[in-house]
């Protein structure tokens, strides 16, 4: 696998560096207008970002700052079990992420958003958002290379692994949010979650 996420160079089925940084760019955008819905409704979702959320509800961290720190320890285990190219280009969406969330009050700004719509939204947003920076190889770190790690390792099915990790990281947001905005937050989590599963299928988009 390490091979194949090393390939930058343009083919008939490898997207070149330049459509790259395209995908990784429009990725983080729409990751952070997902982000951006969450957490003007005080809502919150799983993995790193939602850790960072409930971080940053705790302290008044800017979120992007936050994630982007919570991510680091995982670049090491991105190395050993993905390869280079894979961490760069991921290491490159998360610092793009971190610069947008930290940007996006200054330039994009919400008024009323129905609770509902907005996890609905909030949640697609981030589903497609990651989707985008699967298929060029790129990914926002964090539990999912952990879970990857561990299947290695111990024989962990990731799926399930990164299941209870983002259940555990929903239990912990009961100290930072009220029990309607984590049902809500559940919602969007499903949502961003079918999202992927329908739409992130390898077998029929070949280009990396």
């Amino acid at each position: 696998m390490a091979s194949d996420l090393g390939r930058w160079a343009a083919t008939a089925t490898h997207h070149s560096p330049l459509e790259d940084a395209q995908g990784i760019v429009t990725g983080a955008l729409m990751v952070t207008i997902g982000l951006s819905i969450l957490a003007h409704l005080g809502f919150v979702t799983g993995g790193t970002a939602g850790l960072a959320l409930i971080v940053s509800y705790a302290t008044g961290w800017n979120v992007g700052v936050v994630f982007f720190v919570v991510n680091l320890p995982f670049y090491g285990l991105a190395i050993r079990r993905l390869g280079w190219a894979f961490t760069i280009k991921t290491f490159l969406a998360v610092a793009c992420l971190s610069v947008l969330t930290a940007l996006q009050p200054h330039y994009f700004t919400l008024g009323a958003v129905y609770p509902l719509v907005g996890a609905v939204l909030g949640g697609m947003l981030i589903g497609f958002g990651l989707l985008a920076l699967f298929r060029h190889r790129a990914s926002l770190g964090g539990v999912g290379i952990l879970a990857i790690y561990l299947q290695d390792r111990m024989g962990w099915k990731a799926g399930l692994t990164q299941l209870a990790i983002d259940l555990t990281i929903l239990a912990l947001s009961f100290a930072v949010a009220d029990p309607v905005a984590i049902a809500y937050s559940i919602i969007g989590a499903v949502v961003l979650n079918l999202s992927l599963s329908v739409n992130h299928r390898p077998d029929r988009y070949i280009a990396a």
